[in-house]
């Protein structure tokens, strides 16, 4: 059996007939830019997020450095990250003119490790970035409050995380924002890049959409020297068609999470994630620890397997980061040391799962 790892063409086809009607639509509308299309997807993802204010900007890194931007935080004020994250979490902190702090993880989970974020607490601390890695939910109770004690500002990163649920509702909707990425391979993805930014606050969604359009309200009158990244019309109109069947897609990557857990919790040399109970992921990936990981993947290739590596450097390990926080960070190491991502899509068959779940079990003998 031959498994792909994401077979995107295979999964885009069902929604070809509708993906020809929105382009239809943009091109009869005229309008390329900031037009109904933006403002309808908006509309209908805030109400996934669970938030009242979507702004769709141009990818999940302008996302979360336009967010940062419009919290107005002080200048090089740091900004707690988790090590194992994709780099985007930190870039954008950079981005904004803030510092990226990597810090420990709980290796139950890969998320933040509430217990250790005091170890990284500086007087220049001022905020937690809580990145929802894997679709996995970090656990909200325990950031908040640790938030609170700190008299610390909390943020999300659900690039990862479209539909995942704390305690029934919707990552995205805890902080005082939250930014989406809407990569194609994304479980909500654009046939392009796009991105967005969710929240409660009226003043910050104002100051996104003035920092997404060059700073301004009104044209050539320019308030802040803002950027240029607004999701465009034609990937609003396509991200409305497959956010239709978002709800059914992630139904799917749940039960696959399930077979693959049943299967290989008890696995010599494999280690699995374990969400809390009152997590609800989406599982846009399915990563297995794998004490020998390079091995284990060869052997899956040699099978008809493909799987991919998320993430093999710890951001404080990152040439471009390599000055931020400690330098040790031997959960967070050992994870990205291990990682491997299995196959895992809404297209994705039971006996495929099994079938993978019996050859990473051989693999590790």
């Amino acid at each position: 059996m031959k498994v792909p790892y994401f077979p995107l063409g295979d999964l885009l086809a069902p929604d070809r007939e509708g993906f020809h009607e929105a382009l239809d639509r943009v091109l009869d509308s005229g309008q390329i830019l900031l037009g109904r299309e933006l403002e309808a997807f908006e509309t209908s993802f805030a109400r996934v997020a669970g938030s009242p204010h979507c702004i769709g900007v141009g990818s999940g890194l302008d996302a979360i450095a336009l967010m940062l931007l419009a919290a107005e935080l002080p200048a090089d004020s740091e900004v707690l990250v988790p090590a194992n994250s994709f780099i985007a979490s930190a870039l954008g902190v950079e981005r904004a003119g803030l510092r990226a702090i990597p810090v420990e993880i709980d290796p139950a989970t890969g998320n933040l490790d509430v217990e250790r974020l005091e170890d990284a607490l500086t007087p220049r601390t001022r905020a937690v970035l809580a990145v929802h890695l894997h679709g996995i939910p970090c656990d909200m109770d325990a950031l908040g409050e640790a938030c609170r004690r700190w008299n610390l500002r909390l943020f999300e990163d659900a690039a990862q995380a479209h539909g995942a649920l704390w305690r029934g509702k919707p990552c995205g909707s805890f902080g005082d924002a939250a930014a989406f990425s809407f990569y194609p391979g994304k479980n909500l993805g654009a046939l392009g890049d796009g991105g967005a930014v969710t929240t409660s606050d009226p003043g910050l969604d104002a100051r996104v959409r003035l920092w997404r359009n060059y700073g301004s309200r009104v044209k050539y009158v320019h308030d802040l020297p803002g950027w240029n990244s607004r999701m465009e019309e034609l990937q609003a109109a396509f991200l409305a068609v497959r956010l239709r069947h978002l709800e059914s897609d992630n139904l799917v990557r749940r039960r696959a999470a399930e077979l693959y857990t049943e299967a290989l919790r008890d696995v010599p040399g494999v280690r699995l994630p374990r969400p809390p109970e009152a997590a609800t992921p989406s599982w846009h990936l399915f990563p297995v620890l794998c004490e020998d990981r390079d091995l284990v993947q060869t052997r899956l290739e040699a099978a008809g397997i493909t799987t991919l590596v998320h993430y093999p450097t710890p951001l404080h390990l990152q040439p471009c980061l390599e000055t931020r926080g400690e330098r040790s960070l031997p959960a967070a190491k050992r994870w990205c040391d291990q990682t491997l991502s299995l196959p895992i899509h809404p297209r994705i068959t039971e006996a495929e799962v099994r079938y993978v779940s019996a050859a990473v079990a051989e693999s590790t003998r």
